[in-house]
């Protein structure tokens, strides 16, 4: 895949991922009495001003910097180093950035972030879909990058 193609993916997938997210979250917070309460997961409208684990509360001028800085310090990584990263590492960069993306927006917009995931199964924060994108897609490049590393020690060692 070209540097072009790889460049115009990783756009587009930013772009899907964060419209999937807002549309979905709109959805949910609309509908939410209409999803039925079990005993693994509720659906509860939650006005987040911090960031997770409700750390940084009301540090609203704080959190969008982080994320804008965030957000430009890992495209311009990414763009920089596209020709070496594979579709599968730019899916989950793409997903990262939306879901930082996603959560800047809220902030900026509504002045909170819009959290409903509650599970009951353990006394965990309530969330959000970007959170959601970020954790797994953080996880999964810390794979990629455990593996590459992995990868260039056997050959070093052969």
């Amino acid at each position: 895949m070209s540097r072009t193609s790889k460049i115009v993916y990783f756009i587009i997938s930013i772009i899907f991922f964060a419209c999937f997210d807002l549309v979905l979250s709109d959805f949910v917070i609309k509908n939410i009495e209409n999803f039925p309460q079990n005993s693994v997961l509720d659906l509860i409208s939650v006005q987040n001003t911090g960031a997770a684990f409700s750390i940084l509360q009301d540090a609203r001028v704080f959190l969008i910097c982080f994320s804008v800085a965030a957000i430009l310090w890992i495209v311009f990584y990414t763009i920089k180093s596209i020709e070496k990263s594979s579709t599968l590492t730019l899916f989950w960069v793409s997903m990262l950035v939306s879901g930082i993306f996603c959560n800047l927006y809220e902030r900026i917009v509504l002045g909170y972030v819009r959290d409903f995931f509650k599970l009951n199964f353990v006394n965990f924060p309530v969330f959000n879909i970007s959170d959601i994108f970020i954790n797994v897609s953080v996880f999964a490049i810390v794979v990629i990058i455990i593996k590459q590393n992995f990868s260039k020690n056997n050959e070093a060692d052969n």
